[in-house]
Order: structure tokens, then sequence, then C-alpha cells
């Protein structure tokens, strides 16, 4: 009897998990600040890494098996001496990885832009440590990616917008290729131009991967730009030096025909990954819209890729990202992570790289010391920042300081770049919420304050941000109007980075010894995606 109820128990148990498991999955897959994402497998794990441009640390490395649930591991870039981030604006810093696995050895290759230009750096564990980079002379352009041919030679492919043309062909680039020697680090042979595009009027060639599928190659690239034209084209040859023919229903995958209220922009930088089971997958960027406008920055999506002849065809019958659809035949595995962030682990990120150290965790608080760089400067900012993952969020912290001093402050802040935020300060004697767009900082409010301790929060809906202060979590109330994220959203001035919301303390170009104690970080998702 106790062996049958023992039998009917593990099935009830089976059960019960199976029906747990979704037959589907939600994009994007790495929601917030995650563009120009690239992606690679050894046996059943998956690695993927993403553009970090001036966050640091740099070139965020996740880990999956099902290719749905995501787990932060480590960083490509985690010591301040790998790269000179110095007076690095938030747009320019690192760009567009690309991952790789090859004999044991990971590989990430990227460009710093406006900081040294075009690296690679290794690790025999994806979670790190890395390698110091590796910088490659006469490597123009960015997007620089590597392949392995069947004979074991590598290949580097990139793209050049340096080449002068007198054709008036407006945002032509060049995607080439040469031969690297990864034992003399250094590229050799002769550069080899392959492509200006998939047709005769395309822009902005970017994004360059090589494939070899079925004995052809297979060059897949970004067209259009990084904005509502973005675009993926695929050219084929026999030869890895081409000539490369675009194939004929280019673009394979975009969404600028479906109009500029459509609610996902700008699909665009794919990379592919095939499963130990054989399916065709592909990730790539993208930017969920609010009133047309991008709060949350490009963000990594997942779609399924089945070929036809030579042809990937992007979610067949749909021919474009969905927001939900069903999953990878790979066991699903999820990290059972808390939805509710309230602790201090390898998710947090500065503001180009730290020269030392303005943080430590003591048992569980946060101590931040009130450095004298400042958030209005191109220095190594001493502030910590989360991504912010969703259009309707709340971000709750409790700090205590004291200071006699007009210049101290700290406190909340929600942050783009220098030049545009909010933030939300207890100062000598009072609360202040700030904002500075476009680089014009302005006083929203300022109301006394004597206590030490304070609780901050910012709510977010849409395109609507209330910030509110109190002594305790449930005595808050709000101070300034309603504010418009619209000034943090994506623009002309707000590029390719993301919206990022977390923790900043200052003496602002004085030297202090004072100290801000933060016990608790809290962000939650207040809607269903």
């Amino acid at each position: 009897m106790k062996k049958v109820f023992t039998v009917i128990l593990f099935c009830c148990l089976t059960w019960a998990n199976a029906q747990d498991i979704p037959e589907t999955f939600h994009n994007p897959i790495l929601p917030g600040f995650n563009p120009d994402p690239s992606i690679c497998r050894v046996e059943n794990d998956y690695y993927l890494v993403t553009s970090s441009f001036a966050w640091y640390p740099g070139l965020p490395i996740y880990h999956s098996k099902d290719l749905t649930n995501w787990k932060l591991i480590g960083h490509g870039i985690e010591r301040s001496d790998q790269l000179d981030m110095s007076s690095v604006v938030e747009k320019n810093g690192i760009w567009a990885p690309t991952i790789r696995y090859h004999d044991g050895v990971f590989y990430i290759i990227t460009t710093c832009n406006t900081c040294g230009g075009n690296f690679y750096i290794t690790a025999r564990n994806p979670a790190g440590p890395w390698s110091d980079p590796v910088w490659l002379e006469n490597a123009p352009g960015i997007d620089p990616s590597l392949f392995w041919d069947d004979d074991g030679k590598c290949y580097y492919t990139g793209n050049r917008w340096d080449i002068k043309y007198s054709d008036g062909w407006l945002g032509k680039c060049t995607i080439w290729i040469q031969e690297i020697n990864l034992e003399e680090q250094k590229l050799v042979g002769e550069p080899k131009m392959l492509i200006h595009g998939h047709a005769n009027n395309a822009r902005y060639a970017e994004a360059p991967h090589i494939y070899k599928v079925n004995g052809r190659y297979l060059l897949m690239i970004g067209e259009g730009g990084t904005d509502e034209n973005h675009s993926v084209t695929v050219h084929h040859s026999n030869s890895i030096f081409g000539p490369y023919v675009a194939d004929q229903i280019n673009p394979v995958l975009t969404h600028r025909h479906l109009g500029k209220d459509y609610p996902l922009q700008a699909i665009g930088h794919a990379d592919l990954i095939q499963t130990q089971h054989g399916e065709w997958w592909s990730v790539v960027l993208g930017k969920r819209t609010v009133n047309n406008k991008v709060p949350l920055g490009r963000e990594t999506f997942l779609c399924k890729v089945d070929f036809e002849g030579e042809t990937p065809i992007f979610n067949a019958g749909y021919g474009k990202v969905l927001l939900e659809q069903q999953r990878p035949n790979l066991p699903w595995t999820p990290w059972n992570e808390k939805k509710v962030l309230h602790h201090w682990d390898k998710s947090w990120y500065s503001v180009r790289a730290p020269q030392y150290p303005f943080y430590k965790v003591v048992g569980n608080k946060l101590e931040m010391r009130l450095m004298k760089e400042s958030v209005d400067s191109l220095s190594a900012v001493p502030i910590l920042l989360q991504r912010a993952t969703d259009h309707y969020f709340q971000a709750m912290t409790k700090l205590s300081m004291e200071t006699t001093l007009a210049n101290e402050h700290a406190g909340l802040i929600l942050y783009r770049t220098t030049d545009n935020y909010y933030f939300l300060a207890k100062e000598k004697s009072t609360i202040a919420l700030y904002r500075k767009i476009e680089g014009e900082k302005q006083l929203v409010e300022q109301v006394p304050y004597d206590k030490a301790d304070v609780y901050f929060q910012v709510r977010v809906s849409g395109l609507d941000i209330r910030f509110y202060f109190g002594a305790s979590e449930t005595q808050m109330e709000p101070i300034g109007k309603i504010q418009d994220l619209t000034a943090l959203a994506d623009s002309p001035i707000n590029r390719f980075n993301g919206l990022g919301v977390g923790l900043y303390a200052s003496s602002n170009n004085n030297i202090s010894k004072n100290k801000v104690v933060y016990d608790r970080f809290v962000y939650r998702n207040l809607k269903n995606k």
C-alpha cells in the first residue's frame, strides 16, 4: 500500500510540475538596456553578451539553458585598468560585441568607441576572469565579429564608414573581411571588401556575422541604422571571400513596414544560433514604445528561424518579432531569481570605470562614500544603477545620512545621461527634487526635513513619473508635480544606451569623509508584461 501511495504521489507531483511549465515565452527575453545581442552555444549551455556603452562593469554576460530564462553571470570588462573610459559620453564606450567559442576558449570581440578602437578578450570560463584587451591594429570601423572555417582559420569581419565615395550614396558603408591570426594576435593577409548592403540604396551596413550552413557561407548584417529603419539582410557565397549575392527576399526581418505606431520598433542587429536539437533561433534588438516614445532603450528579443533553401525565415507565417510565441524545444530551466530586488550583487552599474572604491557592503547594508565627483561631470560618477526593465515600475530605498554641509547630498536617481536625469536628494536640512534636461538643471521642489533616515520612492507609469519621500515606508508623501519621462526617452540627444534607476551620492567638488548608508533597494514591476 505504501508503494502504491508513493507512485501516486510521484505521478501527482510530476503532473503538477508539468502544468507549471509554460508552452510559450514572452519577449523581450532581456528587457531594459540590453542592445546589440550576440549569442553562442557550448553543448547544452547558451551564452549571450550585449553592448554596455559607458556603463561599468562592461559587457554583461548572460547564461541560459532554454534560450528564454537568462541569468547574469559576469562581465567581460570588470577591472578599471582594462579600458580607459574617462570622459567617455554615454552614447560612446563599448559598442556591439560578438561572443564566440572555439577549442575551449570564449572570445568577445567589440569596439570601444572614442576609447581605443577594436579589441578582443578571452576566457576559459564565460563568468570570468577575462583577459586584458588585445587591441587590433589596422582594423577600422565598428561591429567586429569572428568566424572559424572548417580548416581552422579564423576570419575577422567588420564595418567601415571611413571610405570616401563620389557617387552621392548617403549612408554608404562597407562590410569587410580579413584573416586573423589569434596566436600572433593580429590581422594577416589583405582585407577584402564584401558588400555595401543588399541594394543600391542600402544605408549603414553594420553588424556582420558569417555562418556556414549546408556548405555555403551566409553573411548576415544589420542595415538602415538602429532606429525606425533598422533591418536584417542576408547574403550567400561559395567562398569565404565572396562574391556574396543578396538574398532575393531581403530584408529577411524588419518592422519598418509596420508604421511608426506599431509598438515594437527598430528590429535588427541579429545573431543566429542552432540548438542541440537542430532548431534555429535568432536574438535581435528592438525597442518597445509608449505613446511613440522609447523610455527603456534597446532590448533583446528572440525569434524562431526556419531555413527554406538557403533563406532564413524569421517567425514563419508572421515575418516579425512576436511578444509571445511557442518557446524553444529545450528543457524549461528557470533560475528562480527573486522578482523583487533588494540585494547588492553584480547587477549594479556605475557610469565610466571608477578609479577607486566608493562603496562597500557591510552586512545587509550598502555604505557609499560621498565622493567629490559629480553626476554633472564626465568623470567616473559615484552612482549605482539598475536597469529599468518595465514601463510600469516602482523603486524604493531607505537611506541614512547626516551632514552640516550644503554641498553634500545623497538619494535616488533616475538616470539616462549626464545631461538628462531626475534626482531626489537628502540634503543638509531639506529634501529636494532636481531635474536636468538637455543640460539645464532645475530645482523642482524643496521641503524642510531634519531626520537622518528617509525613505525615497519613484513610481513610473508609462511616461509619467512621481517621486515620494517619508520617515517610514507607510508615511510617504509626494514631492513635485508629475514629471515627464519623455526627457529620458530615446532622442537625438539620448542615443544608444538605456534607462537606469538607483543610488547617487556626492560632495560636489569638495573632499569629504562623509558617507550614506542604504539599507535596502526594492524594484517592482507594477504591471504585467
